[in-house]
């Protein structure tokens, strides 16, 4: 489609549907927020639901359903086994991407567990562009390491170079040097790289990368959960891919891989998971993991009625104008706040839009999280609850020490087909007070720390009384009611 042209004003991002279901919102006094991020101990993720006034935490298992895919749940089969639901479900996925195998989860993680599972033994390295969180938590808990090799420019925050990213060729022949192919069971290539700011690879360096490691034997492996945001990046900004559909574009990649999995709480718009192989061998070795941790092969853990939505989700993920939603509004918010001056990760990728926190909050050291200080600062100033995608993200050390993250951001995700532009407008209006008043918050400090993925449940607090004097302001500002 078209982008829409204005009469009186630049371009804005449209919505390509309209809203028949609406969920009411609640905006609690400032002093009423101080209060509740006191109770959840700092970190966003133990808010309560009713407390939050824009909820951009993730952009998983959040997203709208359609009028097709809320209507595709009537027809659920709830069989235990032999479900024509998961047919259906198997069906659509092979005829979108070529692969005839499918593995169930209940969602993108336990399709993590299950990889790393079959693969990985202690000391084996695993090569990335990037790591997720859960992705590497899965294969360090086995006894294996990660590789992350994206290029080193995809690490700079403010950018314009359009694949971020891409992973580095030479890096990777260097790791295979080094560790040799058979210490190497599988390179896990990620679209739309979760912790660098939703940037997508292009798919020039995916057919590159994927035809330097099979030689080698080494399994390729796709985690697809952000390709729909990546498949927009690649029509729109990879030149030789212009002329070609989402769908094109979605089986070349596809046969690029030897395994694709998927959190369908992002592709898809549903909650839930799989894992497509493409060798029969392969696939039978990997099912008995399914029956022993997520439930019988034909539901895996799933609800069939989201399996009947998702179903129809995954066609609607061929369609250009329902993906090119996320990216257009994420680059509005993205642009307008660079325009203002407040750090941003450049460009605007896909997810969310991510606060460059560590340039936000240069007085903050890393080892009292700056974008766990600003993600809690947010929501005292607006009532929104981003994430922390910084060093609180990371594990530590096995000597204790901090692993500093490579970027410390604060994620603002955009869950598909639910928030307006004047919610977003909102949003960047909150975001320039705070960042025009940054100099009143203040570092955090664990007083509850898991030893594994800790930014989900771990508690902290403040190292000084910063969240009480940013509070004051902002009530002298909007006043104590806002």
């Amino acid at each position: 489609m078209p982008e829409i042209k204005f009469y009186k004003h630049d371009p804005l991002p449209m919505e390509m549907h309209k809203v028949k279901i609406v969920q009411k919102l609640n905006l609690l006094p400032v002093r009423d927020r101080l209060n509740k991020i006191k109770e959840a101990g700092f970190n966003t993720f133990l808010l309560h639901n009713g407390d939050i006034f824009m909820d951009m935490l993730t952009d998983s298992g959040v997203n709208a359903m359609s009028d097709e895919m809320q209507s595709a749940m009537l027809r659920a089969d709830d069989a235990y086994a032999g479900s024509e639901t998961f047919y259906r479900m198997r069906d659509k996925l092979e005829d979108i991407f070529g692969i005839k195998y499918l593995l169930p989860t209940h969602q993108g993680r336990a399709c993590e567990h299950i990889i790393a599972r079959h693969f990985v033994k202690p000391g084996n390295c695993i090569i990335m562009n990037y790591h997720f969180t859960t992705s590497k938590a899965h294969i360090t808990t086995l006894g294996g390491r990660v590789e992350e090799l994206v290029k080193d420019e995809g690490l700079i925050a403010k950018s314009t170079l359009p694949f971020k990213g891409n992973i580095d060729l030479d890096k990777v022949k260097a790791c295979i040097e080094k560790e040799g192919a058979e210490n190497i069971p599988y390179i896990r290539i990620e679209a739309g790289t979760n912790l660098i700011g939703g940037q997508p690879i292009s798919y020039e360096n995916m057919k590159a990368v994927t035809e330097l490691v099979k030689p080698y034997g080494i399994v390729t492996v796709l985690d697809a959960s952000l390709l729909q945001d990546n498949l927009y990046f690649i029509k729109t900004r990879e030149e030789s891919m212009k002329d070609k559909s989402i769908r094109e574009i979605t089986r070349m990649i596809a046969d690029l891989f030897d395994v694709i999995y998927f959190s369908a709480r992002k592709f898809g718009f549903c909650r839930g998971g799989g894992i497509l192989v493409r060798d029969e061998k392969m696939f039978h070795d990997m099912e008995d993991y399914i029956t022993l941790y997520e439930g019988f092969l034909t539901y895996g853990g799933m609800s069939v009625k989201e399996m009947e939505a998702m179903t129809i989700g995954f066609e609607e993920t061929m369609d250009f104008d329902v993906i090119s939603q996320g990216p257009q509004f994420i680059k509005h918010c993205v642009d307008v706040l660079d325009d203002y001056g407040v750090p941003m990760i450049t460009p605007g990728g896909g997810l969310g839009a991510h606060i460059n926190a560590k340039e936000v909050l240069s007085h903050i050291p890393s080892e009292e999280y700056p974008a766990g200080a600003l993600t809690a600062a947010l929501y005292l100033c607006g009532g929104i609850r981003g994430m922390e995608r910084g060093t609180m993200s990371e594990e530590r050390n096995p000597d204790g020490s901090e692993r500093i993250a490579s970027v410390e951001m604060v994620r603002l995700a955009f869950p598909r087909r639910v928030f307006t532009l004047s919610q977003t407008e909102y949003v960047i209006d909150r975001v320039k007070w705070l960042y025009d008043h940054r100099d009143l918050v203040g570092g955090l400090r664990f007083v509850h720390e898991p030893k594994t993925l800790r930014f989900f449940t771990g508690r902290l607090e403040p190292v000084s009384d910063w969240p009480e004097k940013l509070v004051e302001a902002y009530a002298a500002e909007f006043g104590e009611d806002q």
